[in-house]
């Protein structure tokens, strides 16, 4: 093989049986070719080669591409150039390609968060390998940081979720709510694809990789708020919500007020007693209010104050005008809270009946404040009527009725068809009125067209004159 690798340039000394390129000593030794390339090079790259650093031999460590020797011990001369690239080309087709195993890594590992009595927390762990490799998650107690325990779903009262996911990676999200001071701890995410990494008698250390997070979970402040407030008329008497923080071991930095989660502006300073003032109260000033307090070195808390009214629904379509085969939309969007639940009815013979999909052209979709009936090729013998969307909560309930009518495929030539229709009557109207002329109306060629002229003025004339002269 070695012989294929190189050439002898004009001159050099060739050895029988290993060629210009022998390795090891005794009969077969020859002089090393520094201006050998291997035959599989293009020509355009033949040029010498400056000469190499002296290779190392067996007796000198096991080297990437140290080559046995079965002529004898290696030559203190160095191996050409040529052979050590081509070593180096053919080691790289040796590396695993893309379909190979692959040990598991982490491409997202959970994070360390502090927390309040009351709340949640998610922690995330994102492995990826080949094959895909198994999740766990592992729990630790404070100070016990060798104890540790694994944590199934639907653990310490149901508060415990574990959402796992295998493709391409693995995924695994865990979640605890209604969060105890005894929560806090270290939380391991563990993940390994080896064959043996569930067998005992292997070190788990060895078998799985390992990524932690610590949690601590600190007694949630107190606050005391006022009660809950129902708008019952619109507009409503003013109503003023109070928040007041009664026990805290932090330092408080502000407090503000949010309403939905967005934060009301004008509302930021630090006070522990809190108020916000609503003048005569609608339905759109209906929601969760919460006063939030932020502290220097620890986690904000809040307390939640409820506004509620009966929905109103603000924004619906009177009528909707579509032709035969097209698609409908009808929706309908409220104010008020809590958010409603949306119902949608259509009027047959003065009765309210439940729209039935059993065509499945009827598609509703529903929202916290918003409503959508959709219905796709429209039919002109069963869908024209009234439409009525409901929102209904625990306060009150609002309907509005939306009218939809269909027209028939000839719809729009009806304009056409009206002018055309109204010429066509006014020619019959003009070949009628023609036909039925009076005959004496109708001149007759015979008789003369105008009364005939006489002499009879100019006989007057002539007899007046005669008795003047006579006079």
């Amino acid at each position: 093989m070695l012989s294929l690798l190189s050439r002898p340039r004009p001159g050099a000394k060739v050895s029988r049986g290993l060629g210009a390129a022998a390795v090891g000593g005794g009969r077969g030794r020859t002089e090393p070719c520094h201006g050998c390339l291997p035959r599989s090079l293009p020509r355009s790259l033949a040029r010498p080669l400056p000469p190499s650093p002296p290779f190392p031999g067996p007796g000198s460590g096991p080297g990437p591409f140290a080559v046995p020797s079965s002529a004898g011990r290696m030559s203190g001369s160095s191996l050409p150039s040529a052979l050590a690239l081509s070593l180096l080309l053919v080691s790289g087709s040796l590396l695993p390609g893309p379909g190979a195993a692959q040990n598991a890594g982490f491409v997202k590992s959970p994070m360390s968060e502090t927390k309040l009595t009351g709340d949640a927390f998610e922690l995330y762990c994102d492995v990826v390998g080949s094959p895909t490799p198994e999740i766990q998650w592992w729990y630790a107690e404070v100070n016990r940081a060798e104890s540790f325990r694994q944590l199934w779903d639907g653990a310490r009262k149901r508060r415990v979720t574990v959402n796992t996911a295998y493709g391409a990676n693995g995924v695994s999200v865990l979640r605890i709510t209604r969060l105890t001071l005894e929560d806090s701890g270290t939380y391991e995410c563990r993940a390994s694809n080896d064959p043996k990494r569930n067998d005992l008698r292997q070190n788990p250390s060895i078998t799985w990789i390992r990524a932690q997070a610590t949690i601590s979970v600190l007694q949630k402040p107190r606050i005391v708020t006022s009660e809950e407030v129902i708008i019952r008329e619109s507009p409503a008497p003013s109503v003023t919500l109070q928040c007041n923080l009664t026990s805290n071991s932090h330092t408080l930095t502000y407090s503000y007020w949010t309403k939905n989660g967005v934060e009301l502006t004008a509302t930021r300073k630090n006070a522990s007693n809190m108020e916000y003032r609503i003048n005569k109260p609608r339905a759109e000033d209906s929601g969760e209010y919460h006063c939030v307090y932020q502290f220097l070195s620890a986690p904000k808390a809040n307390a939640t104050i409820e506004v509620k009214a009966a929905p109103d629904i603000t924004g619906h379509k009177r009528s909707e005008n579509k032709n035969e085969g097209q698609d409908a939309m009808m929706y309908c969007k409220s104010v008020g809270y809590p958010h409603p639940e949306w119902t949608w009815h259509k009027k047959e013979n003065g009765m309210l009946v439940d729209i039935v999909n059993t065509s499945g052209r009827f598609i509703i979709i529903n929202r916290e404040n918003y409503t959508e009936l959709s219905i796709t090729n429209l039919q002109i013998t069963e869908d024209p009527g009234e439409y009525e969307c409901n929102a209904t909560n625990s306060i009150g309930s609002v309907s509005v009725v939306t009218i939809l009518r269909v027209r028939s495929h000839l719809a729009p030539l009806w304009p056409f068809l009206g002018i055309l229709a109204e010429i066509i009557i006014l020619v019959v109207i003009i070949v009628v009125y023609e036909k039925r002329k009076r005959p004496d109306e109708v001149p007759d060629d015979d008789e003369p067209a105008g009364p005939m002229k006489t002499n009879s003025t100019n006989n007057h004339k002539d007899k007046n004159l005669r008795q003047r002269n006579t006079n």
